[in-house]
C-alpha cells in the first residue's frame, strides 16, 4: 500500500483535475446552449424556404440544372465534419467511423476528401487519403458566410463533372446525450427525395395559404433556388454537428468530473486505512517496548 504522503499527493492531483473538468463542463454547457439555439433558430427559415420550393415542385421533373444530373458513381467527394479540439467523447470517432465505412464500401472507386476540422484531417493524413482542401478556421458560432467556400468548392466540382457524387459525413443532434453520425448526400440532388421531404414538411406544418408570384418564370427560378437550398441544407448540417460536438464535450466532462469524485472517495478511504495502519503499528511498537521494559 502506498504511503500516506503519496496518497495525499494523488488526492490533491485528482481534486485539481476535477476542478478543470468541472469548469470545462460548465463552459461546454454554455456553448451547447448557444449551439442548440442557433440550430433551432434556423429551422423556421428552412421551413419557409421549403414552402417556396413546394410551389416550384411541378417543374422539378423538367429542370435540367447540373446538380440534378445523375451519373454512374465512379468518383466520390466526401466532406468530413469533425472538431478542431478533443475531449468531446465519441463525437469524432463516430463520424470518422462512418466515413471509413463508406470508404470501405467504395474501395473500388476514386474518393477524395474535404476536411472541416483538425481531428478529421489528422486521421485522413494518417491513412494516406487524398485531401483536396482543409478548413480548420470555422468559429464555434459558424455563420453562413464562413461555410460558403466549402459548399461552393463542392458545388463547382460537381458541376464540372470532377465527381459523380458528393457526400457529407456529419453528426445529427438528437439530444444532449445522444447524437447520430451518418452520411448525407448533397449531390446529385434527388428530385424524388425533395418531393418526399416536401410532403413530410406539409404534414408537420401546413402551408399558410400565401400565393407567390415568381419572375421571370418558374423554370429559371428553380435553377437559381436549388443551389440556395443545398447551401442552406449544408449550413444546417454544420449547425447540427456543432451542437453535437458541444453536447458530447459537456457529457464527457461531466463523466470525467464524476469519475474524479469517485476516485477521490477511493483514495480518501485508502488514505484513512493507511493512516490507521500506521497508528496501529505505532501503538504495537509502544506496547512491545513497554512489555520489554517490564
Amino acid at each position: 500500500m502506498a504511503g500516506t504522503k503519496e496518497i495525499k499527493r494523488r488526492i490533491k492531483s485528482v481534486k485539481n483535475t476535477k476542478k478543470i473538468t468541472k469548469a470545462m463542463e460548465l463552459v461546454a454547457a454554455s456553448k451547447m446552449k448557444h449551439a442548440i439555439s442557433s440550430t433551432l433558430a434556423s429551422r423556421p427559415y428552412a421551413r419557409y424556404s421549403w414552402e417556396v420550393l413546394e410551389a416550384l415542385t411541378q417543374y422539378i421533373a423538367e429542370s435540367t440544372h447540373p446538380l440534378f444530373v445523375v451519373r454512374e458513381p465512379q468518383k466520390l467527394l466526401i466532406i468530413l465534419l469533425t472538431s478542431n479540439r478533443g475531449l468531446c467523447g465519441g463525437y469524432n470517432s463516430q463520424v470518422i467511423k462512418s466515413a471509413l465505412s463508406t470508404l470501405k464500401e467504395n474501395k473500388d472507386k476514386k474518393i477524395d476528401f474535404i476536411s472541416v476540422g483538425k481531428k478529421g484531417e489528422a486521421m485522413l493524413r494518417r491513412l494516406g487519403q487524398n485531401i483536396i482542401a482543409s478548413f480548420n478556421q470555422l468559429s464555434e458560432k459558424p455563420r453562413l458566410a464562413e461555410i460558403l467556400p466549402v459548399i461552393n468548392m463542392a458545388t463547382e466540382s460537381y458541376k464540372k463533372g470532377e465527381y459523380d457524387r458528393v457526400l457529407v459525413a456529419s453528426t445529427s443532434f438528437v439530444s444532449a446525450i445522444f447524437q447520430k453520425a451518418g452520411m448525407e448526400q448533397l449531390f446529385p440532388v434527388e428530385k424524388k427525395k425533395i418531393l418526399e421531404t416536401l410532403e413530410e414538411i406539409k404534414k408537420q406544418a401546413p402551408r399558410n395559404g400565401t400565393e407567390y408570384i415568381f419572375e421571370p418564370n418558374y423554370g429559371e427560378l428553380m435553377n437559381i433556388i436549388v443551389e440556395k437550398i443545398v447551401r442552406t441544407k449544408f449550413y444546417q448540417l454544420i449547425l447540427e454537428s456543432n451542437a453535437s460536438e458541444q453536447s458530447s464535450r459537456m457529457v464527457a466532462m461531466k463523466n470525467a468530473s464524476e469519475a474524479s469524485g469517485e476516485m477521490i472517495d477511493d483514495l480518501t478511504l485508502m488514505f484513512n486505512k493507511a493512516r490507521q495502519a500506521n497508528i496501529t503499528r505505532e501503538i504495537s511498537e509502544i506496547s512491545a517496548g513497554m512489555a520489554s521494559v517490564n
